[in-house]
């Protein structure tokens, strides 16, 4: 019989010890527990190097909503948001769980998500889908339900809850024309304002893209402000957000961005 290997991925250790105690008396089921989205990432890093990875993570939607120190996270500290829509970590405690959709699906495609709520939330739910969730499920749900979600998306199906699919629609649309809108305009700037706009989304300030790019910050801000004017907005912020929803992506802190001379310059 073949095993589906689960990771619950919970910060309530109540919840999470019994939803695994639960899961594991199934025949076909190997269960393990992480109380973080950093361990979490351990677990599945920690599995896929012994060879035993895993097929499927519950993950919880407020995952990150009480710290380390035990007192509960601000939702807007949860997370700055990757991929798609550009979660992130805030302290070693606060990784929200759409952000750990996305940290799964990009350096284990192979694993499937399952995102566990406590509440319908059509706006957060289409964020989990486009994060590459393959269902979001009610924590109270029945067990059965449960382990057929999970077999479920062992097959690439996805599964919302139905009260929720008008709602997940109609965000998941809006998401779309605002992309298209966001890619529009990106396309509007010089080869040059790109590669600048890319290291503003990298967290990049003034100077540091002036020595990367071998400018002067005089330069810089010329082009920032070009790029700022371009796309609509008035600040830097709302830059990074527009440029994430055009799937623009940091420029790679690790490489070199163009070389001396070169035709970008």
């Amino acid at each position: 019989m073949a095993r589906i290997r689960v990771l619950v991925v919970d910060d309530h250790r109540i919840f999470a010890e019994s939803l695994a105690a639960a899961l594991a008396a199934e025949q076909d089921v190997d269960v393990s527990a992480a109380g973080s989205g950093p361990a979490a990432l351990r677990a599945v890093e920690r599995a896929a190097g012994e060879g035993r990875r895993f097929d499927v993570l519950l993950i919880d939607a407020d995952l990150g909503a009480v710290g380390t120190d035990g007192v509960r996270v601000p939702p807007q500290l949860r997370g700055q948001g990757p991929g798609p829509d550009g979660q992130g970590a805030v302290t070693d405690g606060a990784v929200d769980g759409i952000s750990l959709v996305a940290r799964v699906r990009a350096s284990h495609p192979g694993v499937r998500t399952v995102v566990l709520a406590e509440r319908d939330d059509p706006r957060r739910a289409a964020a989990a889908l486009q994060a590459g969730a393959g269902g979001w499920v009610a924590k109270d749900c029945s067990l059965s339900r449960l382990l057929a979600v999970i077999r479920g998306v062992l097959r690439d199906e996805t599964h919302l809850p139905p009260a929720l699919l008008t709602g997940v629609l109609r965000e998941l649309t809006a998401a779309r024309k605002h992309r298209t809108e966001s890619e529009r305009l990106v396309e509007s700037l010089t080869p040059r304002e790109r590669e600048v706009l890319r290291c503003m989304v990298a967290g990049l300030g003034r100077k540091a893209v002036a020595e990367r790019l071998y400018l002067s910050p005089h330069t810089v801000r010329t082009h920032m402000q070009n790029v700022l004017g371009k796309l609509g907005v008035h600040s830097t912020l709302a830059a990074v957000a527009l440029a994430r929803r055009a799937g623009v992506g940091p420029v790679d802190l690790a490489g070199d961005v163009v070389e001396r001379g070169g035709q970008l310059a």
